[in-house]
């Protein structure tokens, strides 16, 4: 019942299918051990969710950096007679990692009834009828609930990338050098 979700889960944050069944399997032997913490203030898939969301980060932190030589990263390539890795550019797989959090911390931070319908309905896949057999709710009431939602999760990521943006900015200010 709740193993396809999972693998959905961990399949979306690693983009691995052998790692995804891994991260799954880790994910159940976790909510076997810790099922007794489950407190029912929330939906046990939702509980779930949270759980798996974090043995996936759990593994995404420990997860060794690959190894690369010093010479095939200033060496020229061959085709193009340029360096083979560019270095300082900005690493892609990391940017995707990085944006990752961002939601999640997003997700978090927005209120209960909202952050229940967002993940049932564009995380977990419910259909509004269920979300409102879940919550007990009206299939409107969770329509309204999931725009409110997406409106207030897509002003906390702007209002993260603004910061970020600030940030960067008085960064590269504090490093360069006094021009007056």
């Amino acid at each position: 019942m709740h193993g396809r979700r999972v693998y959905a889960l961990c399949l979306r944050m690693v983009q691995n299918p052998a790692d995804a069944e891994d991260l799954m399997q880790e994910a159940f032997l976790q909510l076997f051990r810790k099922i007794g913490t489950f407190r029912g203030e929330s939906a046990f898939s939702t509980w779930l969710h949270r759980m798996t969301v974090n043995v996936v980060l759990m593994r995404l932190r420990k997860k060794t950096l690959p190894a690369a030589s010093l010479e095939e990263t200033t060496e020229p390539d061959e085709d193009t007679g340029g360096p083979r890795k560019d270095i300082g550019a900005p690493d892609l797989g990391l940017t995707g990692a990085v944006d990752r959090v961002n939601l999640e911390r997003s997700i978090e931070k927005l209120p209960p009834g909202y952050r229940t319908v967002f993940v049932l309905h564009d995380v977990q896949g419910y259909e509004h009828n269920e979300i409102a057999d879940i919550m007990g709710c009206s299939v409107g009431n969770s329509k309204s609930q999931l725009h409110k939602a997406r409106t207030r999760l897509r002003e906390l990521l702007q209002e993260d990338a603004r910061d970020q943006a600030r940030q960067e900015r008085q960064e590269a200010k504090a490093q360069a050098p006094d021009q007056v």
